[in-house]
């Protein structure tokens, strides 16, 4: 019996019961109506300050799952630069906000562009502006080179929570990641669609 995901004879085709998921699956489609509709009646000027606001949250958001804070007045600063509001540089922001922001306004404005190892591979860089550290230099824009594993406990005492894909099955794993991604975009509902490729990413790169 495989330990990991990855390592199952049916990976990595999915399945899910869809009644478990539809009640939640559908309070969020409402809730996506609800925002597109008000988005809709807004004029130019409103709805891309509405687009900013919710880009700074997505940013904030993104980054209180890594456990980092990061100063809204500088996230603010960032997306307005980049969207060509009047906020701009009020507050400059460091390399890695901007970096965030540069990823998340290229995810969400140029959804319909196509997935590839050159564009994943410049948002890690984007994220990553300074690779470097006193313990070890961190590779960006490429794919693991190293083995990677998920511990916890202290030296001796090491648990094993999950242990990722080796290197070199990398670029065959992504490549059909790319493949579903396209294949999919028609197929599949977008919220499961997007959970799918995010428990399939992490699954394999992480």
């Amino acid at each position: 019996m495989p330990q990991y995901l990855w390592e199952a004879s049916t990976w990595p085709d999915f399945n899910w019961k869809s009644e478990l998921i539809l009640k939640s699956l559908a309070s969020a489609r409402k809730r996506q109506g609800r925002f597109l509709r008000e988005m809709e009646s807004l004029g130019f000027e409103d709805g891309l300050r509405a687009c900013a606001i919710a880009v700074e949250e997505d940013a904030i958001q993104t980054a209180a799952i890594e456990g980092e804070k990061l100063d809204r007045e500088g996230v603010r600063s960032s997306v307005a630069l980049r969207l060509g509001l009047p906020d701009a540089g009020l507050r400059p922001a460091d390399k890695a906000v901007d970096g965030l922001v540069e990823v998340l306004l290229d995810a969400t404005q140029n959804y319909a562009q196509p997935l590839t190892k050159e564009r994943l591979c410049c948002w890690h860089s984007a994220l990553f502006p300074s690779s470097g550290s006193n313990l070890h230099d961190i590779i960006t824009g490429a794919w693991r080179n190293e083995p990677m594993q998920v511990i916890s406990g202290r030296y001796g005492k090491r648990r094993v929570h999950f242990v990722a894909p080796p290197p070199e099955r990398i670029e065959a794993e992504m490549a059909v990641f790319f493949s579903w991604w396209d294949d999919s975009r028609k197929k599949t509902d977008g919220i499961i669609r997007a959970a799918l490729a995010h428990l399939y990413f992490v699954s394999t790169i992480t």
